[in-house]
């Protein structure tokens, strides 16, 4: 998966983000090792002392732990990310919300919207199976 960095924000940001969804999204699944640091960064194309500086930040978290000989895991807390998964949902939610509403859509309307996609999505995923 290619890492797209945004030039107004700080990398290590970025990669706490990145890494982050892919824990909650499960393509990191729980209790799995991760790579190296310097894996990690070649991958990223970013310095290892960056993706160093995103991990440490994901271990404040406790979305990542370390085993001093064997690595870094991602955490086993299977609550701990279903309620990071929700708050992600949470804010990408308020965020469409307000942006909708900003652009003068009422609720009903947004509602409606919403159900449509959904159909819409449903009916693009029968169309491959």
């Amino acid at each position: 998966m290619p890492w797209d960095f945004d030039n107004s924000k700080p990398i290590y940001i970025q990669l706490v983000e990145e890494l982050k969804l892919r824990v909650i999204s499960g393509q990191l699944a729980a209790g799995s090792k991760l790579d190296s640091v310097r894996d990690l960064a070649e991958e990223a194309g970013v310095n290892p002392n960056t993706m160093q500086r995103a991990l440490a930040e994901l271990e404040r978290d406790q979305l990542v732990y370390s085993q001093r000989t064997s690595g870094r895991f991602v955490t086993q807390d299977m609550e701990l990310i279903k309620v990071m998964r929700n708050q992600y949902a949470t804010t990408k939610i308020k965020e469409v919300t307000v942006a909708l509403l900003q652009l003068g859509y009422t609720k009903e309307e947004l509602l409606k919207l919403i159900e449509e996609d959904l159909k819409a999505q449903e009916e693009k995923q029968t169309q491959y199976v």
